[in-house]
């Protein structure tokens, strides 16, 4: 459904993408991970068509995106999107009225469980609250792509849980591709199914959550008796303090030896020793 075929694009000296090729084939909750400034909104906008790409192409559906030609099937929504001033409830009949296929109930539930006033006006609602009223509204309708830009800013734990929940009641009663881009690694984990990793505007790994439980593992142990396991393995990266040394690796899982220990790593260990935090060689 959706390829990068060599994609560049830069800002003056600037490369925000660099010669990114990915392949998005079918439905699911993609999360986009990705330090500050390595390329994330930029590749948003640039599956959305607003803004072009310097070299490559980006295909939805076998068709280009480009700014004159923008995927009717692609909804992106920035951290920064705002609504009319008007009531809630009439901000959702209005997306109703001119979105085919809109989920108005949908949205006027999820308006209800999270305590939104629908005689309040965008303008009373608290910065959160105006996310989550544009999230809503975004999920609610019958794109076959959303693309959330840190939809969950502003948030506190509560509103991030339960927008977790209306993020998989969407997806199960509209399945297609959401892609979401965030820094709270582990939260979404919940309810992502594959991993999209960029660094320096460059793809560092596209893969399933089932594949990174399986083969992402630490070995512990002293440095004498990790570091031969090392050899043949995939060490995503490493810590050392004293003689004791932490080995973080994606790779078929071992039989370690007795005084080394295997242990699951964290979705946000793993991001980081990809993206070269954990001594990455």
């Amino acid at each position: 459904m959706i390829e990068f075929a060599n994609v560049t694009k830069r800002y003056g000296g600037t490369t925000a993408i660099d010669g990114m090729s990915l392949k998005i084939p079918e439905s699911g909750i993609y999360c986009l991970l990705g330090r500050n400034g390595a390329g994330k909104t930029t590749f948003l906008k640039l599956l959305a068509g607003h803004i072009a790409t310097n070299e490559g192409e980006i295909l939805v559906d076998g068709k280009q995106v480009t700014p004159g030609r923008m995927p009717e099937s692609i909804n992106f929504v920035e951290n920064s999107a705002v609504q009319f001033n008007m009531k809630i409830s009439d901000l959702i009949d209005t997306a109703n009225e001119l979105q085919e296929g809109f989920d108005r109930e949908f949205a006027l539930e999820m308006a209800r469980r999270f305590d939104l006033n629908p005689n309040k006006k965008y303008r009373q609602l608290s910065f959160g609250m105006k996310t989550m009223l544009t999230t809503i509204i975004t999920l609610a309708n019958s794109s076959k792509a959303i693309l959330l830009d840190e939809p969950t800013l502003g948030f506190d734990a509560i509103m991030r849980d339960q927008f977790n929940s209306i993020l998989i009641e969407s997806y199960n009663s509209h399945p297609r591709v959401i892609i979401v881009s965030t820094h709270l690694i582990d939260e979404i984990a919940k309810v992502t199914e594959r991993l999209i990793i960029i660094d320096k505007g460059k793809l560092l790994i596209e893969t399933g959550i089932d594949e990174v439980d399986e083969k992402a593992y630490t070995l512990s142990g002293a440095v004498d008796a990790v570091s031969p396991l090392l050899e043949g393995l995939n060490c995503i990266g490493k810590t050392q303090i004293g003689s004791v040394m932490a080995a973080y690796i994606y790779d078929e899982r071992i039989r370690p030896p007795e005084g080394v220990t295997i242990d699951r790593i964290s979705l946000q260990d793993f991001f980081i020793s990809i993206v070269g935090g954990k001594g990455n060689e």
